[in-house]
């Protein structure tokens, strides 16, 4: 048996994305076995980000500045906005380095099952985004869900008026899937197949 402290550390692991109950075990195996090294290399690390974590209020984004890194680039064309449901869907896609825009984090997606509304959702502050002016082309790159294409519609209608290009992903992707999950080549696929709203 081991110590409470280390149960739950398990714990704690075990409850990150990917990581089950023996999973955790073996990795906090591993720390404790290199506690010199890589345990006090993780607790350096997770202390910093603690502590300097913030969300970005121009996009969303989380970061350990505001404006983050993507909003304070001056390279990145400010006329592109990508709107996405979720963090991890914005670092999916700028990891495969291929939209030069800003983005947007929704916070989410409309669902009447789960009592998400407009109102839960950073809509508004898109709206506001585009409203300012300087923005030629919003693209909606939800999740191919239901839930996903219902608030890329909800969010072209309210666009409609505004003088911009709205554009979605290619439904190349699979249905039912999720921006994080997918590999780079279909994501570039889609970033490039895409097409305008309505």
């Amino acid at each position: 048996m081991a110590s409470q402290e280390i149960e739950t550390l398990a714990g704690a692991l075990a409850r990150l994305p990917g990581l089950g109950p023996r999973s955790a075990r073996r990795a906090v195996l591993w720390l404790v076995k290199r506690r010199e090294s890589a345990l006090n290399q993780l607790v350096e690390a997770l202390t910093a980000v603690q502590e300097t974590l913030v969300e970005c209020e121009t996009c969303g984004n989380v970061d350990t500045r505001n404006p983050c890194a993507i909003c304070a680039d001056p390279r990145r064309d400010a006329r592109a906005l990508c709107v996405v449901e979720d963090v991890a869907d914005l670092w999916a896609l700028d990891r495969a380095k291929l939209f030069t825009g800003r983005y947007h984090v929704l916070g989410g997606r409309l669902s009447a099952l789960e009592g998400v509304r407009p109102e839960d959702l950073t809509i508004d502050r898109l709206i506001a985004r585009v409203a300012e002016g300087g923005i030629d082309e919003v693209v909606l790159a939800m999740n191919a869900t239901l839930e996903g294409q219902t608030t890329a519609h909800y969010i072209a209608e309210r666009l409609e008026n505004y003088p911009i290009r709205i554009t979605q992903l290619a439904h190349g992707l699979p249905v039912g899937g999720e921006l994080d999950y997918l590999d780079e080549g279909t994501l570039a696929q889609a970033l490039r197949a895409r097409r305008p709203v309505g």
